[in-house]
């Protein structure tokens, strides 16, 4: 009888174990849980603007519909940002970085406080491809590229840091023309630039065409005609800047070295990262595929459509696949265009 009863509490335990284990195989890992977007600048600008649309898209789109809230990080071109998130953050699938496009430069550039390797990202996606255009105030001496050569007074631009294209823009600009402008770095996120412009403190920003003409006060700006326009970094001009000609025509205008246009190209290149989405290198695979899943869902919804249509955001999705072999393609440089980079950005 004892041994009966034994036996039936034992078949009762172990049935009990395979009822828990099935249902905690069953429930989703993000049931209850929240995913952390770190933006690596400060709230306004168009990192941190997508970062909250596909907060509210992505959710429904993964298992457990688990809140996603943004946290800002900014410091250094998101360098922090950066950091934090492949050093620090756990690889759990919790926490996410969005960082600026150029992100990959300080890598290049070999510089000791960079404690990523960009090609170990998982990359998500990226809402959009841009390109970047240099703005200069009205008022300001400068009408065009031509007269960077012929003022006096150095241009004077502000920059996040050495790895945005607030910081290699102009420097582009003064290997292309042999000037020499003023850049003042150290601003934590580019609408505190686009302050220290109106003030008077500085004169003129790089940045994406994108939210160039998406958000405040640019959009004043121009009804006012207070800013100029005076290269852009596309192929092509875009039909909202058609006065400000390419980075590839002033290349042949001036007769531009091959080693400077080949260096260039890669600083060009951060435009096809657009506004990455990345996690930590270790975080297991079917979480990525879920977060990878749900990104590119949400860039279909026609609800984020008609939101980014409003907002005067662009889509262009690119793949989380297709930035991993971007990433690794653009890292991979041969030693003599890092060493050109390295001159050219005064490293």
């Amino acid at each position: 009888m004892r041994k009966a009863v034994f036996g039936f509490l034992f078949f009762l335990l172990f049935g009990i174990c395979l009822v828990s284990t099935a249902l905690a195989q069953a429930e989703p890992f993000y049931k209850g849980k929240t995913i952390r977007i770190i933006v690596g600048l400060t709230p306004g600008g168009l990192y941190d603007r997508w970062a909250r649309l596909l907060g509210r898209y992505m959710p429904k789109n993964i298992p457990g519909n688990p809140e996603i809230v943004v946290q800002n990080m900014p410091g250094a071109g998101s360098l922090v940002a950066a950091n934090y998130v492949y050093a620090q953050a756990k690889s759990d699938g919790l926490a996410v970085v969005m960082p600026v496009d150029s992100f990959y430069m300080d890598q290049i550039m070999g510089r000791k406080e960079v404690l990523f390797d960009g090609r170990k990202f998982q990359y998500i996606g990226s809402p959009e491809r841009h390109t970047q255009i240099l703005y200069v105030r009205a008022d300001s001496p400068y009408r065009s590229v031509d007269d960077l050569r012929t003022v006096r007074e150095p241009l004077k631009c502000g920059s996040t840091g050495t790895s945005s294209s607030t910081y290699y823009l102009p420097r582009l600009l003064e290997e292309m023309l042999n000037v020499k402008l003023t850049i003042v770095t150290g601003y934590p996120g580019a609408s505190e630039i686009d302050v220290a412009v109106e003030k008077g403190e500085i004169a003129c920003r790089g940045g994406s065409v994108a939210s160039h003409f998406a958000r405040e006060p640019f959009i004043t700006w121009h009804k006012n005609g207070f800013d100029r326009h005076l290269i852009q970094s596309g192929q092509s001009r875009d039909p909202r800047a058609p006065d400000a000609p390419t980075t590839y025509e002033t290349f042949d205008k001036y007769n531009t070295a091959d080693e400077i246009r080949r260096a260039a190209a890669v600083l060009l290149r951060g435009g096809e990262f657009g506004r990455p989405m990345m996690a930590p290198p270790d975080t297991p695979p079917e979480r990525i595929k879920i977060l990878r899943n749900a990104y590119a869902m949400a860039m279909r919804d026609p609800e984020l459509l008609a939101e980014a249509k409003k907002g005067r955001m662009d889509p262009d999705f690119v793949s989380g696949e297709e930035l991993q072999g971007l990433a690794k393609e653009v890292l991979d440089q041969p030693p003599g265009v890092i060493e050109r980079i390295k001159k050219m950005l005064g490293n």
